[in-house]
């Protein structure tokens, strides 16, 4: 995301979790998993995801659903 957007470029867990409608706690799993970049900064280690992260992470997530959907059609295992 460009800077002078208006929109951050860097999301906190929290802000993710609630895009995500997810907790934070399962937020940050996905994190510590690497399913989804984000990086730590400052001497805490606060963590934060780049905007652009979350969305290339939506995306893989569709595409996943996708393949899942093709792979397994509902209503396949019907007489």
């Amino acid at each position: 995301m460009p800077l002078g957007s208006g929109q951050p470029r860097f999301l906190l867990l929290a802000d993710v979790a609630e895009i995500l409608n997810i907790s934070p706690a399962q937020a940050y799993a996905i994190v510590r998993r690497d399913e989804l970049k984000a990086i730590k900064i400052g001497g805490r280690g606060a963590w934060r995801v780049e905007a652009t992260e979350l969305e290339a992470y939506i995306q893989r997530l569709y595409a996943q659903t996708h393949e899942f959907i093709d792979s397994h059609p509902f209503g396949a295992d019907e007489p």
